[in-house]
């Protein structure tokens, strides 16, 4: 299976960029004992449009355009559901079991994700119900992915 990240904004060079990335490259190592064969992340422009609801819908247009052909998408959301890990490691392996060719997960941009975008998703998922700077929930987005490749495969970095 292939896992795509979607995040309107960039990423700039800092901690949470370090930290993101040593969490990607672990997931990526891992994944691929788990059948996860590939991680991409894809960085969409941030809209400059005037209203929050025209900035949703425009980033909504990019982010949709990037999607892999029939693809389950997460939409990462604060009024989705709050996965506990091994639930979260669950979903993925009956993806993965289930032949699922691409999974998505989109982090949107300051306003958030336009309603259609939402509706639309396989899955509307919560960090919890505080809002999480961006450039953070990448980095949990990343982590978790890790950790639940880690539940997956058996690897004694999850401790319960």
């Amino acid at each position: 299976m292939r896992l795509a990240v979607i995040a309107a904004g960039r990423l700039k060079p800092g901690p949470e960029k370090s930290l993101a990335e040593d969490y990607l490259t672990r997931a990526q190592g891992l994944g691929r004992k788990c059948g996860i064969s590939k991680v991409a992340v894809t960085e969409v422009n941030e809209s400059q449009a005037s209203s929050a609801a025209t900035r949703m819908a425009e980033e909504g247009r990019v982010i949709t355009g990037t999607l892999p052909a029939k693809c389950f998408t997460v939409v990462l959301d604060e009024r989705g559901k709050a996965l506990a890990s091994e639930t979260f490691a669950e979903l993925l392996r009956r993806h993965l079991d289930g032949g699922t060719a691409d999974m998505a997960f989109l982090i949107g941009g300051p306003d958030g994700h336009a309603p259609e975008l939402r509706e639309t998703a396989g899955l509307l998922m919560s960090f919890g119900p505080m809002t999480w700077p961006h450039r953070l929930v990448r980095v949990m987005l990343f982590e978790q992915l890790y950790r639940a490749v880690t539940i997956i495969t058996g690897h004694p970095y999850h401790r319960v």
